[in-house]
């Protein structure tokens, strides 16, 4: 696996310590989003939540986080990764007083209506490791398609 420098937001409270020996990482303000590949800021991004942030960002700061998914779904690709798993908006399992379907209804229009995924990673140490492959894997598929151009324009 080829080294990769992630970009991760400064506004990021808790940032991930990627284990993998291949992630560099360097803070800096980012478009949007709390995690991207350095040189790709404005193509790639990942969006972070505690489950409680979750329910939390999408009941009670929608006019802010709605803006946010309007520029997350310009990008090549961009997700929202939940620590937790969906059963827990399901059981109502947050501090928040919002109705799981009010939560779910909320989820589905990111997904359906944004055209941007949201994976539950069931807890931290998975969204950290699901974050630093979805990371690395952007910057393979765009490092082939520079090699290529390259090849085929010399």
């Amino acid at each position: 696996m080829n080294r990769v420098t992630v970009v991760v937001d400064t506004r990021e409270q808790e940032p991930y310590a990627f284990e993998s020996g291949c992630t560099e990482v360097v803070r800096r303000a980012l478009p949007a989003g709390d995690y991207s590949v350095e040189g790709h800021e404005d193509s790639v991004a990942v969006e972070r939540k505690t489950l409680e942030d979750f329910v939390s960002t999408v009941i009670r700061s929608r006019k802010r986080f709605t803006r946010e998914l309007r520029r997350l779904c310009e990008y090549d690709a961009a997700c929202v990764v939940v620590e937790a798993d969906l059963r827990d908006i399901l059981g109502g399992r947050y501090r928040s007083g919002a109705h799981p379907n009010a939560v779910l209804g909320t989820l589905l229009s990111i997904v359906v209506d944004f055209g941007i995924p949201v994976f539950f990673c069931s807890d931290r140490q998975a969204a950290c490791r699901f974050v630093e492959g979805f990371l690395h894997r952007y910057h393979r598929k765009v490092s082939r398609r520079c090699e290529q151009d390259q090849t085929t324009n010399p």
